[in-house]
């Protein structure tokens, strides 16, 4: 669970995250996937939504399942992302000292496996996704095949990102 730093200066944050479920047909090939939906079709999409299509596409080409936006985790790391764009300070621990397994516990979501990323100063999903895949420790986390959910946040100012994965109990 690397951490992908940067500066950023501002004043608090509104967060906002977005739900999507991913179709529940296999599909057999990448140009099958992206005509069934599996991936996003539109580069305006919301960032949530986006990072999601994302994760899902590298975890195709991996030969792992795609994930699931699960709400509780998606709010484990809206209220992480607007923590660390408040305090303008990326870690994995909050301000009030909790790690995140414990604000994924706090939103009533058990997992028998966690993990997180975060990062700071990418304006975009395209932008977060290339700089989580280029880091190893961050990579593993995205491409980790036991991971069936996935929450992401992005909070202002400072483009402040957190995703949250688990497999749940």
């Amino acid at each position: 669970m690397h951490i992908q730093r940067s500066h950023a200066r501002g004043r608090r944050t509104a967060v906002a995250a977005a739900c999507l479920l991913i179709p529940a047909v296999a599909p057999a090939t990448p140009a099958e996937a992206h005509a069934l939906g599996f991936f996003g079709r539109h580069s305006h999409a919301h960032s949530a939504a986006r990072v999601l299509d994302l994760v899902n596409e590298e975890r195709w080409r991996a030969g792992c399942g795609p994930l699931v936006l699960d709400r509780r985790l998606s709010e484990s790391a809206r209220r992480h992302s607007g923590d660390m764009a408040y305090w303008h300070h990326i870690s994995h621990r909050g301000s009030d000292g909790t790690a995140p397994v414990d604000r994924i516990r706090r939103t009533g979501f058990r997992a028998k496996a966690w993990g997180e990323n975060v990062a700071s100063g990418y304006r975009t999903a395209d932008q977060v996704m290339d700089a989580w895949m280029a880091s190893p420790g961050h990579r593993e986390n995205i491409l980790n095949c036991r991971y069936k959910r996935m929450g992401i946040a992005h909070a202002e100012p400072g483009d402040y990102w957190t995703q949250d994965f688990a497999a749940p109990r």
